[in-house]
C-alpha cells in the first residue's frame, strides 16, 4: 500500500528508516546519532495529522534537500524526491558524500516503485545503486515484494531480495514467506520463514517465526513473536522470544516489550526490557519516555539481572502556525563509572517552519566530549517543497 501522507511527510523531515530504503545510509560522522536525530521525528512517538488531500488530486509530488553538517563541514546530501500518478507512487532517494577534493559525490541512489495492481494486490519494487572504483552508477541490489490482501483480513506476502553477480546477472539471496491469518475477532496469527543461499544452490530455509497477536480488555494488544533458527544439524532451535504489551487511555499509550533469547547451554532467559510510555498534554504537547534495561552494562560483566542503560525523553509541540519544535534528551551509563547511574550524553533541538513554498526543518544534536560538555557535532537541514495543505470544512448556510 503506498505510503500514507502522514509517514512520507515525517520522513521528509530526518533521514528514512533502513524499513522504508531497505538499506541504510552511510553517514561519515557516526550511524548512531543520525538514527537519533530521526528518532526526534519518528512517526510511532509523534504521529502527525495526515493533509486533506482526496482523491480527486490524481498527481502528488515533492522534492527535499537535506544537508547534513559534522565538524562545521558539509559531509553528506541526501536529495529525496516522491510522485504519485494514479494508482503507481515512486520515491526516489540519492545520497551524496564530500570527497577529498571537497566536491560532493554520488555514493548510493535508490528507487521504490509502489503499484497497486488492483484492490487485493500490491506490487513494491526496490532498487538499489551504488558506484563502482571508475565512479559509474552500478545496481547493487533489487527486492520485489507482493501483498495479497484476502477475504476476511488474511494477507499474504512474498519478498524476494537479488544482487547481481560476477556477470551481472541477478541472483536471489533472501526469500520471505509471510502468512497473516485472522484466527478470530480477537486474535490474530502470522507465519514467515526466511530463505537464504544453501550449500547445494539454490535458497533453503534458515528461519521462521511465528507470532499471535490478541486484543484484550481495556484497549490492550499482546503480541507474542518466536523465532527459530537451523542449527549445524539443519534441526530447529529456539533463537527468540518476544512478548510486546501495549495499551491504550485516551492519548496516553504504553508499551513494554520484553525480549528472552537462549544461551549457550540453550537455556531461554530475559535479555532485555523495554518500556515506552507516550502522552499528550491538553495543550497538545507530546511527550515521550523509553527506558530500555539490559543485562549487558557497559563496563560491567554480567550478573544475571536486568540494569537501566538508558532513557530518551522526547517532548513536541506545535503552535497555531504548523511550526513544529522538538527536543531529545539521551541519558546513558556511563562505562567509566557504571555504578554512577545515568548522565546525559545526547540533546537533540528540532524546528520545522511550514510556509507556503514548502517546509524548512533543522535537528541539532549536541553530544558530552571527554572533558564532559557538550560540543555540536552535527546540524541537519532539510528544505522541501512539499506545500501542507489544509482542511477547510464548510458550515452549511442558515436559512434566511
Amino acid at each position: 500500500m503506498p505510503a500514507s501522507d502522514t509517514s512520507v511527510r515525517s520522513a521528509s523531515l530526518a533521514f528514512p528508516s533502513a524499513d522504508r530504503w531497505g538499506t541504510s545510509s552511510v553517514v561519515a560522522f557516526g550511524c548512531v546519532l543520525v538514527v537519533i536525530g530521526a528518532y526526534c521525528f519518528c512517526p510511532r512517538v509523534f504521529a502527525q495529522t495526515s493533509d486533506s488531500q482526496t482523491a480527486e488530486e490524481p498527481t502528488k509530488s515533492w522534492t527535499s534537500t537535506t544537508n547534513l553538517k559534522g565538524n562545521n563541514v558539509n559531509s553528506e546530501r541526501i536529495i529525496e524526491s516522491h510522485s504519485q500518478t494514479g494508482n503507481r507512487t515512486l520515491e526516489q532517494r540519492s545520497v551524496e558524500i564530500r570527497g577529498s577534493d571537497g566536491h560532493f559525490e554520488p555514493y548510493q541512489d535508490i528507487e521504490k516503485e509502489t503499484l497497486q495492481v488492483d484492490i487485493t494486490t500490491m506490487r513494491t519494487t526496490t532498487r538499489t545503486f551504488g558506484r563502482d572504483v571508475n565512479g559509474r552508477k552500478t545496481l547493487v541490489q533489487v527486492t520485489e515484494e507482493e501483498t495479497h490482501t484476502l477475504p476476511g483480513g488474511d494477507s499474504n506476502v512474498i519478498r524476494i531480495t537479488s544482487n547481481p553477480d560476477v556477470n551481472g546477472k541477478l541472483q536471489p539471496v533472501q526469500r520471505k514467506n509471510m502468512e497473516t491469518k485472522r484466527v478470530s475477532t480477537e486474535v490474530e496469527e502470522t507465519n514467515a520463514t526466511v530463505m537464504l543461499p544453501s550449500a547445494n544452490g539454490g535458497l533453503a530455509p534458515a528461519s521462521k517465526m511465528h507470532a499471535l497477536r490478541k486484543r484484550a480488555a481495556n484497549d490492550t494488544v499482546e503480541t507474542e513473536t518466536t523465532t527459530w533458527l537451523l542449527d549445524i544439524n539443519r534441526k530447529w532451535q529456539l533463537s527468540e522470544i518476544r512478548q510486546n504489551t501495549t495499551t491504550q487511555e485516551a492519548k496516553d499509550r504504553r508499551i513494554e516489550e520484553r525480549v528472552f533469547r537462549s544461551d549457550a547451554e540453550g537455556k531461554l532467559g530475559e535479555v532485555s526490557h523495554v518500556v515506552s510510555q507516550d502522552s499528550e498534554s491538553t495543550s497538545g504537547e507530546k511527550r515521550s519516555v523509553v527506558e530500555t534495561y539490559s543485562i549487558d552494562v557497559p563496563g560491567n560483566s554480567q550478573d544475571g539481572s536486568l540494569h537501566l542503560i538508558e532513557r530518551k525523553t522526547s517532548t513536541e509541540s506545535s503552535s497555531s502556525t504548523g511550526e513544529r519544535a522538538t527536543e531529545q534528551k539521551v541519558e546513558q551509563a556511563n562505562p567509566g563509572d557504571p555504578g554512577a547511574g545515568l548522565r546525559v550524553s545526547v540533546l537533540v533541538d528540532g524546528r520545522m517552519v511550514p510556509g507556503p513554498s514548502g517546509e524548512q526543518s533543522t535537528v541539532t544534536i549536541r553530544a558530552r566530549d571527554v572533558n564532559g560538555s557538550f560540543a555540536i557535532v552535527s546540524v541537519e537541514t532539510m528544505r522541501s517543497d512539499k506545500v501542507p495543505t489544509i482542511q477547510v470544512q464548510q458550515t452549511p448556510a442558515e436559512k434566511p
